[in-house]
């Protein structure tokens, strides 16, 4: 059992060393887009299913409460924590319309859709981020080694493992990254102070 405990934190140590560096540029990219978005009085929209719905709602927590600075709270809402919604449209329509209809009602053009998916093909995740790039919205995709998103997405921030929860965790530590560093681009005295 040791030894299953020591090779599960090396490979997902390795996941997120090898993903995370090839993905420097985009971090950094998503940062800014996601900043500007926020700055000029749009929100970012953040979506997914299964542990990709808990991740989505945790990112969303840490853009609207606080992070690691107290700074005021950003316009970043989970579409996956209404359970009257998911339910009604789930069984009025379809469960691949859940997030597709709540972009069309709180998406409006120079918002963000953020898709999480570890298999990049989640057909609920796909269909709300092709309708949210016809709208006019940002799209940035957060999936693994492949999938529908990597090829639909403004921004793509993949995962280099077909484990899925090395996937899952990479994406966190991603989301974090993103959070951290969208505090530094908006609020740079807060950390300016903190360093005194």
């Amino acid at each position: 059992m040791k030894d299953i405990i020591i090779n599960t934190l090396n490979e997902s140590l390795e996941v997120k060393r090898t993903s995370i560096t090839n993905s420097l540029d985009t971090l950094i990219k998503t940062a800014e887009t996601m900043a500007e978005c926020l700055t000029s009085g749009h929100k970012i929209l953040i979506f997914g299913n299964g542990g990709s719905a808990a991740d989505a709602q945790h990112i969303a927590a840490e853009f609207v409460n606080r992070f690691q600075i107290e700074r005021p709270p950003l316009a970043v809402l989970a579409l996956t924590t209404d359970s009257s919604i998911l339910t009604s449209i789930g069984n009025d329509y379809h469960f691949d319309d859940v997030f597709i209809k709540q972009v069309a009602a709180f998406g409006q053009p120079g918002d963000m859709a953020w898709g999480i998916s570890t298999s990049g093909n989640s057909k609920n995740v796909v269909k709300a981020l092709e309708y949210a790039k016809d709208k006019g919205l940002t799209t940035l995709g957060m999936g693994g080694q492949g999938g529908i998103i990597s090829t639909l997405c403004d921004l793509v921030l993949r995962v280099d493992s077909p484990v899925t929860a090395r996937i899952q965790e990479c994406h966190i530590t991603m989301g974090h990254i993103l959070c951290d560093l969208v505090d530094r681009i908006l609020f740079p005295m807060a950390f300016s102070a903190k360093t005194k």
